[in-house]
């Protein structure tokens, strides 16, 4: 950069989600002082569901269009302040179909007759890529389970890669006022207008990691200001209307988080370190421009509802980029029944021993049939709801006719709702199944393959306002790293237990805070605390043997890795493959792994009691 430093940018994260609320950016727009807003409709699922909308794969869409369009729904209402103030807007909503979003936005703004300039940037859909490497028998891994491609099993659809922030920066210096993204990261959508904004470049590094993890706190909006929080019962009753993170980030790469004034929720060291943990993979933080290194990071309390961050490293990115590979999986169902006051493990099993008799060799036609049971029947009951718990019956099949995907009409025939149900006069006693037969019908689903690509096969194209293109080059300087895996250990210097004094019997959730999240299939775990001292007891007795045991029946024998972020006062644990096949293909309640954490913060552990007595999270 040349010349002094220019002020710090004001960036507000609008989204975090498909369905996230529709007031967002409007009221963002026309209400703060800001000079972008950002967001991210983008997930796993989207980009499954998406991608198969594009290439007329799936036939239970409700959308039809390979981009998000209740993302013009959210942006309408807001154009006249962006255009009045000035304000810029990036955004990933473009899914598998960036050009059509872009379009379809211009077409928007010329209607309502304003000003705006619309470019966009696309290159992450790489499926003719991939297809052509597989005939040449490239091996693709799964990053997850570390099965080649060529051993899944399913026909892939498409495939689609996370992009970093450089072509955003590009299209914004090209005079853009909207850049509509498909699969950038999800942090890029920030890390490209502080980019463009301070004038850096990839040699940047630690200023791009310092904005790159800043975009990961905004980018799941509310998640940073109260939402999904450990914490919310500080929030009170002031929580039905969250303000939208706000990042003010400087040429440094630091940045002082915020939020929206007059709302709900709050912005504190614990909000934030919430956000950071969730959905990382350890130490390494890794985008297509640059990799953060977090173990140096610090977070720390400047004023009400102000939060500064620094203290991030910058690496050179990974030569490669993470690549979804989308299939059809078949198609699932599920049944349920209640299961009400005595005998609840009997009255499971004879609803098992039941339905296995009555599928008989039936059973063969599923690649998947669970049995699991959610709840526990309360002692001495006072309602017969606090008497009953949940039996779920989950099945897949790529036999669509063993679950009556053809509708409701074949449910009784000879199919997977029959079995269920067959067996209801003779069942056990208080035998009741859910009345909406629709879930017993077969629905269909998709699976998904994350593995690695080279950033040189990427073609990314930055689209400007005025038809020009630039290709934007694959970073010149990569940094190999373990692919699938980060390091991983104990606590190098265990503190003594006996100094914290006596314990207590207590749930870990007293005095830690916590957030976990899901990547694919792997679930993250991330577990913080208030003080110093409570750090030292958290770090000596958080060892990964320990992870497994609070587990518990949850432990499947799979691959744990384990880290420290001091500056944080956590320990993150990641969990490989503990999701099955992740969101669109698991059979868990858990689908995202978002409540990992809560059962971890209910497990009983013995606590120093002067930790206790200072008061629960």
């Amino acid at each position: 950069m040349n010349g002094s430093p220019r002020r710090p940018v004001r960036i507000a994260g609008a989204s975090g989600g498909v369905y996230d609320r529709k007031r967002a950016i409007h009221d963002l727009a026309k209400n703060e002082d800001l000079d972008f807003i950002v967001g991210d409709w983008m997930s796993e699922a989207s980009m499954t569901l998406r991608g198969a909308d594009k290439y007329g794969k799936n036939e239970a869409s409700l959308v039809g269009k390979g981009y998000e369009p209740y993302f013009l729904e959210q942006l309408e209402p807001a154009l006249p302040y962006l255009e009045k103030k000035g304000i810029k807007l990036c955004v990933n909503a473009g899914g598998s179909d960036v050009e059509g979003l872009a379009l379809a936005v211009r077409t928007l703004i010329k209607r309502l007759g304003h000003n705006l300039s619309v470019g966009y940037v696309d290159g992450d859909d790489v499926t003719e890529t991939v297809f052509d490497l597989m005939k040449k028998k490239e091996r693709f891994v799964n990053l997850s389970t570390g099965t080649p491609l060529s051993e899944w099993g399913l026909e892939p659809i498409c495939a689609q890669c996370y992009l970093g922030g450089s072509g955003i920066a590009a299209v914004f210096g090209a005079g853009a006022d909207i850049v509509i993204c498909g699969r950038v990261a999800d942090a890029s959508v920030c890390v490209g207008p502080a980019m463009y904004w301070h004038g850096w470049t990839r040699d940047n590094m630690d200023e791009l990691a310092g904005a790159l993890m800043v975009g990961h706190i905004i980018e799941c909006s509310t998640y940073a200001t109260g939402g999904y929080f450990s914490g919310f019962k500080q929030l009170g009753v002031h929580d039905t209307d969250m303000g939208y993170p706000i990042a003010i980030i400087d040429h440094r790469g630091e940045a002082i988080i915020t939020m929206e004034q007059g709302r709900d929720g709050l912005v504190s060291p614990e909000t934030v370190i919430s956000q950071l943990m969730y959905e990382i993979q350890g130490l390494h933080y890794y985008n297509s421009d640059v990799t953060a290194y977090l173990h140096s990071m610090q977070v720390s309390s400047i004023g009400q509802n102000e939060v500064k961050v620094s203290g991030v490293k910058g690496l050179p990115p990974p030569p490669t980029t993470r690549v979804g590979i989308t299939a059809k999986g078949g198609y699932q169902a599920e049944f349920h029944f209640y299961l009400t006051g005595l005998d609840i493990q009997e009255k499971f099993e004879m609803v098992k021993r039941q339905t296995l008799a009555t599928m008989g060799d039936n059973v063969k036609h599923f690649s998947c049939l669970t049995f699991t049971m959610a709840g526990v029947v309360a002692e001495n009951p006072q309602s017969q709801d606090e008497a009953t718990v949940d039996m779920r019956i989950f099945a897949q099949s790529r036999t669509p006719e063993i679950l009556s995907a053809g509708g409701l009409v074949e449910s009784d025939r000879g199919s997977f709702a029959r079995y269920c149900i067959e067996n209801l006069l003779q069942g056990y006693p208080g035998s009741t199944m859910a009345i909406d037969m629709r879930q017993a019908i077969g629905k269909p689903f998709f699976e998904y393959f994350p593995t690695l690509l080279s950033q040189t096969l990427v073609r990314e194209i930055a689209h400007f306002p005025n038809s020009d293109a630039l290709r934007v080059e694959p970073p010149r300087l990569t940094k190999e790293y373990p692919p699938g895996q980060q390091a991983s250990s104990d606590t190098e210097n265990p503190a003594d237990l006996a100094q914290f004094g006596p314990t207590k019997p207590a749930p870990l959730g007293f005095i830690a805070y916590g957030r976990s999240g899901d990547k694919s299939s792997n679930c993250n775990v991330g577990i913080f605390v208030r003080r110093e001292d409570e750090w030292d007891w958290l770090r000596t007795v958080l060892s990964t043997d320990k992870m497994k045991q609070l587990l518990a029946k949850d432990y499947k024998g799979g691959r744990i890795e384990r880290c420290e972020m001091p500056g944080l006062r956590a320990v993150h644990f990641h969990l490989v493959d503990h999701l099955e096949r992740g969101y669109t293909a698991t059979s868990g309640y858990d689908c995202l792994g978002k409540n990992c954490c809560e059962y971890i913060r209910a497990r009983v552990l013995d606590i120093p009691v002067r930790f206790l007595e200072r008061g629960r999270v």
